[in-house]
Order: C-alpha cells, then structure tokens, then sequence
C-alpha cells in the first residue's frame, strides 16, 4: 500500500502483526495514539499558521519557551523544548538571522548564553499565537470541553510520570550503565 494509512488501518495491521504475543495492549495504544497524534497536529500547525509565518515547528517551540519565561539560557530552553543544544544553536542563529532573537553572553559566566526575543519576535509572536490558538481549538474540535480536560489531565499524569520515575526507569533498563550515544541510523562503512 502507498500513500497514508487510517489510524485505523495501522490499528488492524498491529492486530494481524503482533497477534497473540502477550503484550499490555491498552498502554500501547496509548502511547502509540500520543504519537500519531502529536505528529498530526504538529504537520498541520506548521502547514497552516506557521508556515505562514515561516516557521518550523522547532522554531515556533523556541520563540514560545522565551517568549513565556523571558530571557533564558540556551541549556534551559533546548530541555524545554526537547531538543539537543547542537540543535538549538542551530535554530537560535537562524531566528537571529531574521530579527526574532537574541544570543547573548550571560553576565558572570562567559561559557553561558542567554536567549531573549527582540521587538520583532515580540511582535511575531503576539500576532500567530491567536491564530496557532484558533488551530488548537480546530484540532481539538470534536471534544467537548470536559473531555479537553481529562484528555490534558490524563497526558500530564504521562509527563508527571516519566519526571518522578523515568530516569529511576532508565537506569533499571541500562543496569546502571550510560546510554549508548544516539545514532542516525547510519552505520559506519567498511
């Protein structure tokens, strides 16, 4: 089959695949569901408002993380909006580039940088959040307002979750030992 598959057509394709191997299937609809649903919505945002904008998802992320707290060291704001340092180096020096941020050398510690909007990012950001706001809603659409609220409840106990108890997981599952480094999936030739 090319092309996309339903929610539905993938559900019955895992059905046929995994068949009677014992598995706690409710969990793993969920967080498979958390998954396919966090990359709709996240391909619509950035089809929609902001590509409008110009902005990718991780851009948007970035200029939203200052633009709540205020001026930021990079390491905070990379943990924030889940990405590494290398990629937020990368993503700061192209919203520098256009105006919207600015890199600076935090006052008693020359080995950290700080992350503030300008005016520009300000400005942009007060002006597409109603409308990123608005595709929010859209998406979200078809619940009603109290199953808005247990949905959220329900996905912050999944956070809470992995924050109180993943690294203790972690490192159950690495028996103490450090994590491989992350690959591309490229392996080395030869």
């Amino acid at each position: 089959m090319i092309g996309k598959r339903s929610i539905t057509e993938t559900e019955k394709a895992v059905q046929a695949r995994l068949g009677d191997i014992p598995l706690r299937r409710e969990q793993m609809a969920a967080v498979s569901n958390i998954y396919r649903a966090a990359a709709a919505v996240r391909q619509h945002l950035e089809n929609s408002v902001l590509r409008d904008a110009e902005l990718t998802w991780t851009a948007f992320t970035v200029l939203w993380e200052v633009w709540i707290w205020g001026e930021s060291e990079t390491r905070h704001v990379a943990e924030e909006a889940g990405i590494s340092k290398g990629t937020l180096t990368g993503v700061a020096r192209t919203l520098e580039t256009r105006g919207l941020l600015v890199r600076t050398a935090h006052a008693t510690d020359g080995r950290l940088v700080l992350l503030s909007l300008t005016a520009a990012g300000e400005e942009l950001m007060s002006r597409i959040f109603p409308a990123f706001n608005a595709e929010e809603a859209f998406v979200a659409d078809d619940l009603t307002p109290d199953e808005c609220l247990t949905l959220a409840d329900s996905l912050r106990r999944i956070v809470a979750q992995l924050e109180a108890k993943g690294e203790d997981r972690r490192q159950e599952l690495l028996a103490g030992n450090s994590p491989k480094p992350r690959r591309g999936g490229r392996r080395a030739k030869g």
